[in-house]
């Protein structure tokens, strides 16, 4: 997965308004990231790896793990937050596959996130659209982000 380190300012959360809508990140997964992915998870379910697997489940070939999908919509919000965050309640549903085809550049992952609600002076709503290709691999993605001065 290509991605940038994590920056080390902290959103001021009180000073940001419900419609603000956050960076567009976009990463790349590829084969590789999924076998790396599946040994630190412990699921090694070979819809994951084998194409043959896949088709027979009546996939269209190997598909990302929904939980690295996830992961990497919530790393979108914790990129632009920065360290002075966290993440305390994440939800989603997961309404299509993430197929990552085995041609060197694999699949991209598209995250647009928004400030949905402002929840108490130290915690927002934020929804989230993830997105392979055109099509929305996450629906009712949503995630409270709580600052440091609560935690």
């Amino acid at each position: 997965m290509t991605g940038a380190a994590l920056p080390t300012q902290h959103v001021d959360l009180r000073a940001v308004a419900p419609g603000t809508a956050l960076p567009t990140r976009r990463f790349a997964v590829t084969r590789g990231d999924l076998v790396r992915y599946a040994g630190a998870a412990g699921d090694f379910n070979p819809i994951h790896f084998s194409d043959h697997a896949a088709e027979a489940k009546g996939l269209p070939g190997v598909i990302a793990h929904g939980a690295l999908t996830m992961a990497l919509a919530a790393r979108a919000v914790g990129e632009w937050a920065g360290g002075g965050s966290r993440i305390v309640e994440y939800g989603v549903r997961f309404a299509k596959p993430v197929p990552v085809p085995d041609d060197g550049r694999g699949a991209e992952i598209t995250v647009d996130a928004l400030v949905g609600e402002r929840l108490t002076d130290h915690r927002v709503r934020i929804d989230l659209t993830v997105r392979c290709g055109r099509d929305k691999v996450l629906t009712r993605a949503r995630l409270v982000l709580e600052s440091a001065a609560e935690q």
